[in-house]
Parts: C-alpha cells; sequence; structure tokens
C-alpha cells in the first residue's frame, strides 16, 4: 500500500513537470505567433513567402516528429526532451538575429524539429497514467497547450511594445539588435533556456524500458505501426484533422482583418479567448466527458461540432448582424466570439479523444513510436494546409477554406464509425 502511493506521488509530480515544461515551451512558441508574418515581410517577403516560412516549420517536423517519438522509445524521454528543448533556443536565438530571409527560414526549420517534441511529452503522459485516467492526463496536456498559446501572444506583445523596446535599448549590449521583431525572439529563447535547466534538474525519466529494442529500424517501426487498422485510422484522422485547422489558423488574421477591420492587438484579445475555451475544454472538461461517453464517441462528436464552427465562422457577420436589438457592430463580434466557442469545444474534445485513442492503440512499448507517427501526419497537413488555404481564400472566395476544413471533418467521423459500432455491441 505504502509503495503504492508512493508511486502515485511520483506520478503525479512528473506529470506536473512534464505538464509545466509543455506550458512553458507553448509560452515561448506562442511569443512569436503575431511576429513572423510581419518579420518575414520586413525583408520583402511577399504573402506566398510568409506561407512557405509558416509551412516550414511543419515540414521538418513531420521529418523529425516521429524521429524523436521513437527515440524516446529507445533511450527515455528525458533526453529527447532535453534535446529539444536546447534545439528551440538555438533556433530562437537565431531568429533574433537573422539579419536576411533565409535565416528565418532556417531558424523555422530548427525550430520545426525540436517541435517533435510533443511526440515524447505524450508518451510521457502515457507513461505516468493509468488507461482510465490518460484522456484526463492527454486533455492536460492540450490545456498546456492553450494556455501557452494564451499568455504567449500576450507577453510578445508586451515584450515589443515602445517602453519595453526603450528599457531594452537601455539595458542591452549595443551589439544585440533591438526592435519589435528581435526582442519577442529573444525572449522566447530565454524562457526556454530557463525550462531546459527546470528539465534538466527535476524532470525524471519514466520509460524504464528504454533500451528494449534499440536496433530495429525506424522505418520498420512505423511501417509495422501503420499495418495496425485501428492506427493506421487514426493517422489518416489525425491528417484530416490537422489540414482542416492549420488552414484556418492560416487564413484567420486575414479574414478578421479583411471583414472586420482587426489589426494586431484585436486579434490578439480573440485569439487568447480561443485559447482560453481551448483550455477550458482539454484540462477540465475533456476527462469527465470521456469517462461518460468513452473516446470514440466523444471524438465523433468532437470533429462534428468542430465541422458547424468551421463552416459558420466565415458567415459569422451574416448572422450577428441579424440579431435584433444589438448594433451591427457588437452583433457580428458577439457572433465571432460564439462561433470560435463552438469550433474551440469541438476542436478540444477531437483532439484529445484522437490522442487517446493512439494511446490505446499501441504497446506500452511503442508510444512514442504511435504519437511521433499521428504528429508527423499532422506536421505535413500543416505543411499543407496553409499553401492550399491561401489559394482557396485568394482563388475562390473569403469563405472557401473554412468550409473546406469542415468538409474535411466530416470522412473523420465515418471512418470512427464503424468502431463505435463494435464498441456498442461488443
Amino acid at each position: 500500500m505504502g509503495q503504492d502511493q508512493s508511486d502515485a506521488a511520483g506520478g503525479r509530480r512528473a506529470l506536473s513537470l512534464v505538464l509545466l515544461i509543455v506550458f512553458v515551451d507553448l509560452v515561448g512558441f506562442g511569443i512569436l505567433i503575431p511576429v513572423i508574418p510581419l518579420y518575414a515581410e520586413a525583408f520583402g517577403a511577399s504573402e506566398f513567402v510568409v506561407g512557405l516560412l509558416l509551412a516550414a516549420y511543419s515540414v521538418t517536423q513531420f521529418v523529425f516528429a516521429p524521429l524523436l517519438g521513437r527515440l524516446s522509445d529507445e533511450r527515455g524521454r528525458r533526453p529527447v526532451l532535453l534535446l529539444s528543448l536546447a534545439g528551440s533556443v538555438v533556433a530562437w536565438t537565431l531568429f533574433g538575429l537573422a539579419g536576411a530571409l533565409w535565416v528565418l527560414f532556417l531558424a523555422r526549420l530548427i525550430a520545426g524539429a525540436m517541435g517533435g517534441n510533443i511526440a515524447a511529452a505524450q508518451a510521457y503522459v502515457a507513461d505516468v497514467t493509468t488507461p482510465e485516467n490518460r484522456a484526463r492526463g492527454l486533455g492536460l496536456i492540450g490545456a498546456a497547450f492553450g494556455l501557452g498559446f494564451v499568455f504567449g501572444p500576450a507577453i510578445g506583445g508586451l515584450v515589443s511594445s515602445p517602453p519595453a523596446l526603450e528599457l531594452a535599448r537601455a539595458v542591452l549590449p549595443a551589439i544585440v539588435p533591438v526592435s519589435e521583431f528581435t526582442i519577442p525572439s529573444f525572449t522566447a529563447a530565454t524562457i526556454t533556456a530557463l525550462n531546459l535547466l527546470a528539465a534538466l534538474f527535476l524532470l525524471p525519466e519514466t520509460n524504464r524500458e528504454s533500451a528494449a529494442s534499440p536496433d530495429r529500424s525506424r522505418l520498420r517501426a512505423l511501417a509495422e505501426a501503420l499495418r495496425v487498422p485501428a492506427l493506421a485510422v487514426l493517422v489518416v484522422a489525425f491528417f484530416l484533422a490537422s489540414l482542416a485547422f492549420s488552414g484556418m489558423e492560416s487564413m484567420f488574421v486575414l479574414f478578421t482583418k479583411d471583414i472586420y477591420g482587426f489589426g494586431t492587438t484585436a486579434n490578439g484579445y480573440v485569439l487568447a479567448y480561443l485559447g482560453v475555451v481551448v483550455a477550458i475544454v482539454q484540462g477540465g472538461l475533456v476527462g469527465r466527458a470521456a469517462a461518460r461517453v468513452g473516446e470514440r464517441p466523444l471524438a465523433i462528436g468532437g470533429v462534428l461540432v468542430e465541422a458547424v464552427g468551421l463552416t459558420a465562422l466565415p458567415f459569422s457577420p451574416v448572422i450577428g448582424g441579424s440579431v435584433p436589438g444589438i448594433g451591427p457592430l457588437d452583433g457580428e463580434l458577439l457572433a465571432l466570439l460564439g462561433v470560435l466557442s463552438v469550433l474551440a469545444v469541438g476542436n478540444g474534445f477531437a483532439n484529445v479523444s484522437l490522442t487517446t485513442l493512439v494511446s490505446r492503440s499501441a504497446d506500452s512499448s511503442q508510444q512514442g513510436s504511435a504519437f511521433g507517427l499521428t504528429q508527423s501526419a499532422g506536421s505535413l497537413a500543416r505543411a499543407v494546409g496553409p499553401v492550399t488555404a491561401g489559394a482557396l481564400y485568394t482563388g475562390i472566395a473569403v469563405w472557401a477554406p473554412f468550409v473546406a476544413g469542415g468538409l474535411l471533418l466530416l470522412p473523420i467521423a465515418v471512418m470512427l464509425a464503424p468502431g463505435l459500432a463494435a464498441r456498442s455491441s461488443g
């Protein structure tokens, strides 16, 4: 009994530490979200090149996510997380020192490779949670992501404000470039470096079987994983879900600028609101809902709700403008926030449920590989999504990428339905 209680307490401490590390890592990442497009434009980049820069991160994440996930199975979660944090420090520092557009691309490629650490983090959570509590644990990872995207852009806006830049010029050596783009980059690097130190001294290893099969080919392991029908379906589901959501993300700022006239500050507030809703859903509601109805029904319901939110998003001005008793602008803003709430709720339920199903589809020695595979599929989608969404936005209409994203989510519900029927009959 005493040993079981000690193991449980150790598991809770390890879970809390990895959640904190993921949160701080995402704060560093989120700081640069509003900066990247404007930074690229300062070097003369066109909108198409900005899209390529945004996609560059996902290209290397696609390549490295399964490798880092597999490496965490073979060598342990802790070394992979430490390596990725160190690489992120290098990437964000290089981003701040960039004197040319190609350096921005190089920094983003390095950051994307290190961004594959999410597979190791998810496998870490799987190590320290029971199957019954796994949805809750993975939901907390999602909440840490959401909160990172809330605080990151806010911090980025703060450190790029004129008073902050004046202070930076006063205290930093003259050799350090100071601008609204460089200081957020250096801030992200500093926060990530502190995160690395915390992980180095505090984060324990949880994968005690890390040396079980070091000689297996990574490609062979991935091929074996794809031959598992349940996992193959989830890989396709992750690809479609990421393709739909990344298209929305890449065009959202353009949409709010063109339709609502929002600038950086207004978009920051709206994105922070979206992050808060996602964090509440993934951190507090998913675990309870999964315990009641199960992960598969929750995933199906989540993608359907998300599809409604995505499809309705470009029509939010029409929805809000027809609300009686409310001014057109107020009504349009309320409609936008309402549609975003629906989108966030659906996305929160779907993401965590799909991730939990991935964990259940793989044995304990292949958690990192399974998560790496699905993260790689998601990264490939995020590389394709912004470019495709941009073509639809400019070539067809403002509503096209959002409606297309909603339609992409429907096959996921169809693919998951047979498993739901089998579960009900069993």
